[in-house]
């Protein structure tokens, strides 16, 4: 058993820091910017509820945290009343954010500065994932650090793996999310095709998801796109904000991502549809205006 802290308690935050408790037998204690939600989680899962970053990770041996974006991580590490003023010396803090290899390294060496130590983890699976504890795990940090983390993210995780140093995780995240756009235009416009050729969708998604094209989003998201039924999963806006990302990584590190950067624009055009909380599967949606 360790004694965690768990910062975000978002759609992923709120069931993974549960799973700590639950799967995991750690002493948890929640840190969440509405905290009548970090109240409402202490009273489910028998954990503490604290009023600031700060107060949730003192005395602990790991803080996890699960936030919005670069600016939020800061917030709740490097800001006021943030986490990394009062971390242990030799504590490790593990970040679930999707967030920059620029800020994981800049964290890092901020970390190590003051004794305690670094993980960058971004997840994959969803909030379906997170709640059945089987999210894939991809970090960046030491190898030691990792070793003594991997236990406690296991908790939550099916696939915990370091890819490198600092900002790997990170990194291996944006090729994660540059994969899942061109995956799901192609699902998207192979289905409008289908429709359009008169052919029975189930059927032949059925037929073709046992060759070469089979995907995760195939598989899980076609029989809600042939529907029309975009109400849930992971948000376009949030899809957003990854794809940029990477586009701005790839202006840094000098790949060329044509297909990420014209999805970019694909989605653009759901939000001016309304779709800002869609799923990314709405694409779909796009081709059938």
């Amino acid at each position: 058993m360790a004694k965690v802290a768990f910062i975000g308690l978002g759609v992923m935050g709120f069931p993974m820091a549960g799973h700590l408790v639950t799967k995991g037998g750690h002493e948890v204690t929640v840190y969440n910017r509405t905290a009548a939600k970090a109240q409402a989680w202490a009273e489910k899962f028998g954990g503490r509820a604290a009023p600031t970053p700060a107060e949730a990770a003192a005395g602990q041996d790991f803080v996890m945290a699960c936030v919005g974006n670069d600016d939020d991580l800061r917030a709740v590490t490097t800001g006021a009343d943030g986490a990394f003023g009062a971390m242990s010396r030799g504590a490790i803090f593990v970040d679930h954010t999707t967030a920059s290899a620029e800020v994981a390294r800049e964290l890092d060496a901020a970390a190590s500065k003051a004794g305690f130590h670094f993980i960058d983890a971004p997840v994959s699976g969803g909030q379906a994932g997170a709640e059945n504890g089987v999210l894939t795990v991809m970090c960046g940090g030491r190898p030691e650090d990792f070793a003594k983390a991997e236990p406690v993210i296991g908790a939550y995780a099916r696939m915990c793996k370091l890819l490198g140093p600092a900002g790997s995780g990170q990194l291996t995240k944006m090729v994660n999310q540059i994969c899942i756009a061109g995956l799901v235009e192609g699902l998207s416009e192979g289905i409008h095709f289908a429709k359009k050729a008169g052919l029975d969708v189930n059927a032949v998604i059925d037929t073709i998801s046992k060759g070469a094209a089979q995907s995760w989003q195939m598989e899980n998201r076609h029989k809600t796109m042939n529907d029309g039924k975009y109400d849930f999963g992971f948000a376009v806006e949030w899809m957003r904000k990854d794809l940029s990302i990477c586009l701005a990584e790839a202006r840094r590190n000098g790949a060329s991502l044509p297909v990420t950067a014209l999805v970019d624009t694909f989605y653009a055009e759901v939000e001016k549809m309304g779709g800002r909380r869609w799923d990314t599967s709405s694409l779909l949606a796009r081709l059938e205006r």
